[in-house]
């Protein structure tokens, strides 16, 4: 029998480790236990998806959207639970201070900071956070499980009528497993202090599945600065059928706290005043929380489908930074918000008469409620003054068509038509000179989609798409007149940012288990504006615009080997020359990326990852670049018949002493003291270091 644990007093304020192992016990005891054994459960008969494109051929809109499945995840070494997004081609996952902030993302010539500019879902729910503290778009995917997802949709570009805000480069959706095939408990233990504990499985009740996971993980880091990352993480789902064809309900709760390392002035670095993994802030850090509840359900048959989903979460976010070293003192952001929403769409399948047209009306709706979004100046996190506190109201509403239709055996068409209104309220709560800075946001788009299919020619098609889309910009932004730090004249933005996005492509199967494709785009952006959560203001960066080409494989000439292999390659400009130049800052313009498996389900499995991310400009005139670099993450692991195995993830194999992310900006360091250079600080190169060489072991043992 399970009794309540109550939180220990030592552990006040962090996750509770003695609490979650005595649910692990409790929950595997009555995950472990289902009517049938386990030995039954493996009877299942598998199903095995080989590929991201095997079955786009003939169903995919554009040659830049794909599927990527469980199989291709289970053998990639990760470093972070985010870095799932690199199964993505030509997306590129890297972290810029402690690792329970959100990651940084690229993609398609676009530094998207924290996701500004790609829509991300995690079973229906959207995960970007709008209005938000630290950034735009604030896309925090610590909280997954990546041995639960079950398969990754994306899309590039602005073709997709069901996507809306922040679909400018693209969206994911990730959905986790409904069941798993046998309980189990996953240790993990490597250097710096990096423990995980994993558990996770599910039984039939009735007629339906219960899916039930905890994690909990520690790490210090490599740094001079003990990371101090603790993490607790919680998932129940009650699903029934599939996902075309059933509903599931799902509760998650997450919590994590941190200390940072912070990017550092690279000169500071090179002086010898603190080393290559030093900080000049020995407060920085954070803590964060996420709990939500979630239900999805689906219909379909010959006539149609009928689709809905809805969700709330409660979230919140307390973030202390000192981002140019001693220049600035050190700050924090603080988020509390509920979010709440849902979707439903129906089609209609028309028949011969109508060539075969599925036609789609969507709605969705989305509201955030944020009682608290704050700037404040602290030391050594005790707050000594708020530069601004804000309360939100903000409600999003999108309406789409869209009509897929079969003209020839040879050519299809897929027109879509969304609009998207955006209205909010912004309260100042404090702030010298915030008290005015409130007021009402108002926007609307409306967003025509355009795409054309030719073929399929012998395992072949051809794409032509066009489209439109936006991303919101933070509503304070739309309504403040006055700078919150020191009272200066500030224009009032607009709520939503158009892109206009172009793409040609090709899709095809030239042997058998391999598919290719490659792609030809151009992305047109009225704004980058983008709210600087530092400063408390949006700061204007200009229209811009991006071509690229893509190309991207993945080849299974059997059922034990997949080889994927990605390139990109992208040229960003501002239309206006800012700063004496047109580019833009931190634009990766060649990625590449290889990922083998193999898995003969006998004793040995494995897997390798290289990355390689070009040199990129750091400023506006292309002078300063980053350093190009190589990485790669080795994978190994045995079978102790079929209840056991052991894994040795090699992150990092060479030891490459790059970095994870370069900027140019301001600083001081501790020789030049704080306000060095008249307050105006020196400019040079801000750094924040890639891990080194790290080991790590997991046992997993199934019951």
């Amino acid at each position: 029998m399970c009794h309540d644990t109550k939180p220990s007093r030592r552990w006040r304020g962090t996750p509770n480790f003695a609490g979650l192992l005595h649910l692990t016990g409790c929950l595997a005891t009555t995950l472990a236990a289902p009517a049938a054994s386990a030995d039954e459960a493996l009877e299942l008969a598998p199903v095995v998806v080989n590929g991201r494109s095997a079955n786009l051929v003939g169903a995919a809109d554009s040659a830049s959207e794909g599927t990527i499945t469980a199989r291709q995840l289970a053998a990639r070494p990760l470093l972070r639970a985010a870095e799932v997004l690199e199964s993505v081609p030509g997306m590129t996952v890297t972290q810029h201070s402690g690792d329970g902030k959100a990651n940084q993302y690229f993609l398609r010539g676009f530094n998207l900071d924290h996701g500004s500019d790609f829509a991300s879902y995690v079973n229906g729910m959207p995960i970007n956070e709008v209005s938000h503290a630290h950034g735009q778009g604030y896309t925090d995917l610590n909280f997954l499980m990546p041995e639960l997802v079950r398969t990754i949709g994306y899309r590039k570009g602005t073709y997709g009528a069901e996507d809306g805000d922040f679909a400018t480069t693209g969206s994911a959706r990730l959905d986790y497993v409904r069941s798993l095939p046998a309980p189990f408990v996953d240790l993990a233990l490597g250097e710096h202090g990096f423990r995980r504990l994993l558990l996770a499985g599910s039984r039939e009740v009735g007629r339906l599945d219960l899916l039930g996971a905890l994690e909990a993980g520690t790490t210090d880091g490599p740094w001079d600065q003990p990371e101090n990352l603790y993490k607790l993480n919680g998932v129940l789902r009650l699903s029934s059928g599939t996902p075309s064809n059933g509903f599931g309900v799902t509760a998650m709760a997450y919590a994590s706290r941190w200390t940072a390392t912070e990017e550092v002035p690279a000169r500071a670095v090179d002086r010898g005043e603190i080393g290559r993994f030093g900080t000049l802030a020995p407060s920085d850090g954070g803590r964060t929380h996420r709990y939500s509840l979630s239900g999805e359900w689906a219909r379909s048959d010959d006539r149609g489908s009928t689709r809905a989903s809805t969700y709330v979460i409660r979230y919140g976010l307390n973030l202390f930074s000192t981002p140019s070293g001693l220049q600035e003192s050190q700050h924090e952001q603080e988020d509390r918000r509920t979010t709440w929403g849902g979707a439903v769409s129906h089609g209609w399948m028309l028949g011969s008469a109508w060539r075969e047209t599925e036609l789609t009306l969507g709605l969705q709706f989305r509201q955030d409620r944020v009682p608290h979004v704050g700037l404040f100046h602290t030391l050594d996190r005790a707050r000594t003054d708020t530069i601004r506190e804000d309360r939100i109201t903000e409600n999003e509403f999108g309406v789409y068509v869209e009509a897929r239709t079969h003209w020839l055996t040879w050519l299809r068409s897929t027109l879509g038509l969304r609009f998207d209104e955006l209205r909010a309220e912004v309260t100042p709560l404090a702030g010298r000179f915030n008290a005015d800075n409130g007021g009402s946001a108002h926007g609307s788009q409306l967003s025509p989609k355009l795409s054309f299919v030719f073929g399929p020619f012998s395992r072949t098609e051809f794409y032509a798409n066009w489209g439109q889309g936006f991303h919101s910009n933070d509503v304070r932004g739309a309504t403040s007149t006055i700078s919150p730090g020191d009272g200066s004249a500030l224009d009032k933005v607009r709520p939503l940012a158009k892109a206009t996005s172009a793409e040609i492509g090709m899709r095809t199967s030239p042997l058998p288990g391999w598919n290719t494709a490659v792609s030809l785009w151009k992305t047109a952006l009225d704004s980058e504006l983008v709210f600087v959560g530092d400063e408390g203001v949006t700061e204007p960066r200009g229209a811009s615009r991006r071509r690229g080409i893509e190309w991207w494989n993945d080849y299974a000439p059997n059922g034990w080997l997949l080889v994927d292999a990605d390139l990109a390659i992208s040229r960003a400009r501002f239309v206006d020359a800012s700063n004496r130049g047109t580019d833009v800052p931190n634009a990766i313009p060649l990625s590449a990326s290889l990922a083998i498996s193999a898995d003969r389900q006998g004793a040995w499995f494995g897997g390798l990852r290289l990355r390689y991310i070009g040199a990129y400009p750091l400023e506006e005139t292309g002078t300063q670049k980053s350093t190009p670099v190589l990485t790669a993450n080795l994978q190994i692991g045995f079978r102790f018949g079929t209840h056991g195995r052991m894994t040795m993830d090699v992150l990092n194999i060479f030891d490459r002493h790059a970095n994870d992310i370069e900027y140019w900006g301001t600083s001081c360091t501790r020789s030049e003291g704080p306000g060095c250079n008249n307050g105006q600080g020196v400019d040079g190169r801000l750094v924040h270091p890639m891990e080194p060489r790290m080991l790590r072991l997991s046992l997993r043992v199934s019951f």
